[in-house]
């Protein structure tokens, strides 16, 4: 017998068994709460960059008035990208806690960065964000007032919107080779 699950289906069991084996894991040793993510980078072309993450690799780019060759996103493009879908994952995780049906979502990540902090024209002016706004569409059949309950939750659980709105501490270490 072949089954046959609705996408809703599908996803609704493979969260429920993420969280029920997460909350095995941190019963048994806290300790298995901590997780460390590397990505490594080397430049290529005028100034675009081949990604590793794990087992996938992506290229990254500026487009041309930044010196680039477009020929993939801009990191500022794809750190809008990770907190958009940050937020989709975390939005379907705890939608599916809260009981809340989720139909469709769809977010946008807007951000504003001055060039003038860049390239150091302003020494006033950041070289990052100066704003980031995040427009997140809902299609359901709940009350308002139950997906502002979802947006609470999600607003206060969502690491990538954690990395957006608080200072995380970030050490540089500079290795200097072929001297």
């Amino acid at each position: 017998m072949t089954s046959t699950l609705t996408l809703a289906e599908d996803r609704a069991q493979r969260l429920d068994a993420a969280a029920q084996a997460w909350n095995e894991r941190l019963s048994a040793d806290p300790a298995n709460g901590s997780l460390s993510f590397t990505v490594t980078g080397s430049g290529t072309g005028a100034v675009a960059s081949d990604i590793k993450a794990g087992r996938h690799t992506f290229q990254v780019d500026e487009p041309a008035p930044l010196a680039g060759d477009d020929a993939a996103a801009s990191p500022v493009e794809y750190a809008l990208a990770a907190l958009a879908s940050c937020q989709i994952v975390v939005y379907r995780l705890y939608a599916q806690q809260l009981g809340i049906q989720v139909d469709d979502i769809k977010v946008t990540a807007n951000g504003d960065l001055d060039v003038h902090g860049l390239f150091g024209a302003d020494p006033s002016v950041r070289p990052g964000f100066t704003g980031v706004q995040l427009d997140v569409q809902l299609t359901g059949p709940e009350s308002t007032e139950r997906y502002r309950e979802l947006q609470r939750v999600v607003d206060e659980h969502c690491p990538v919107l954690d990395v957006f709105k608080n200072p995380v501490p970030v050490s540089v270490n500079v290795l200097v080779s072929g001297r």
